[in-house]
């Protein structure tokens, strides 16, 4: 009897479509189901692989379905694009995820556990909160130069300088600039609660005490959170395109040609990468070891940007053999 061994959910709201196949890949089940009955019907299947997209829910559904007995995966809704064999809509969408599952040569996206997506829940927060920072300073400087005064660029410089300028602005516009202030102030409680929550977080992990010799705490805490096992990538190369920071190819007849940075990684994790090259590079004149040297290098050579990028994909390519490796980052000496 040819039993279901694959599947593919298109996972969604409400409605999910299912597309389930034998081992020769006849199409055994193809059906919408709501989400109030999608576990009783993947729990009535054989042991199989399932295979969905890397989405919002993906990583919990994953979770739920493991603990039935099942093998899932998931997978970069990039990848699966090319197996659709016709228009799209959402049977289509979960064929096309049962077939690119099947895929040998397909990589997948780690499965996060419940604790990795908490800690990963007060970076989103955080990084939520410093976005509504940077707004309400933008905010406080565009209205302060209707009335003519200009702020230099700089939080601490607007922190210092807003109760002072706002004596001078009529009534009504300083009370409002004042309740800008005064929601400043709260906003940097909250991030600054925040670090000291990701910080403590860091320092009970061992993996992510090991980091912090690299990137800091907060980085460290986002990408042993994100990551998982490093082991699962093959190399520091593969670590660092997986995060987007490797150039896109366009190679043709031998001809090798290498354009912008792919970013199709976590914006967040590349995002807290270039901001820890920046700081590398702020302070590399003062040092003498090889790795800022090099980075001065890069930067008088390819310029200040392109060597961020640089940085960034270096030091992706040292976390990852810290992760996998279960080393401790030792700087080269001069």
């Amino acid at each position: 009897m040819n039993e279901v061994t694959t599947v593919g959910i298109d996972l969604a709201k409400s409605v999910f479509a299912v597309h389930a196949v034998g081992e020769d890949g006849r199409v055994l089940l193809r059906r919408m189901i709501s989400r109030a009955r999608l576990v009783e019907t993947i729990a009535n299947l054989p042991p199989s692989v399932i295979g969905m997209e890397a989405c919002s829910g993906s990583h919990e559904w994953a979770r739920r379905f493991q603990s039935l007995g099942h093998t899932v995966r998931l997978m970069a809704p990039a990848f699966v694009a090319p197996y659709r064999k016709s228009g799209k809509n959402d049977g289509n969408d979960a064929e096309a995820i049962c077939e690119a599952v099947r895929r040998p040569t397909m990589r997948f996206v780690p499965i996060k556990t419940a604790d990795q997506q908490a800690v990963l829940t007060l970076h989103r927060v955080r990084q939520g909160f410093v976005a509504e920072r940077t707004a309400v300073i933008n905010r406080l400087r565009g209205l302060l130069i209707e009335f003519g005064v200009t702020l230099p660029q700089g939080a601490d410089r607007v922190r210092r300088g807003l109760h002072s300028l706002t004596e001078r602005l009529p009534g009504l516009a300083a009370r409002a600039l004042n309740d800008l202030g005064a929601h400043l102030r709260v906003l940097d409680e909250r991030v600054a609660e925040y670090d000291r929550e990701l910080k403590r977080l860091a320092k009970g992990d061992a993996d992510a005490c090991r980091l912090q010799t690299i990137p800091g705490p907060v980085t460290a805490s986002a990408i042993v959170a994100s990551v998982g096992h490093a082991s699962e990538f093959r190399n520091g190369r593969q670590f660092a395109a997986w995060l987007g920071l490797t150039p896109r190819q366009w190679s043709s007849g031998g001809k090798m040609r290498l354009g912008r940075i792919t970013k199709r990684g976590d914006a967040y994790l590349r995002m807290l990468l270039v901001l820890g090259a920046r700081a590398l590079l702020r302070r590399a004149a003062a040092r003498s070891d090889r790795l800022s040297r090099w980075a001065l290098a890069v930067r008088a050579r390819r310029g200040y940007h392109r060597a961020l990028t640089a940085i960034a994909a270096k030091n992706a390519r040292i976390l990852w053999v810290v992760l996998a490796k279960g080393e401790r980052f030792r700087a080269l000496p001069a």
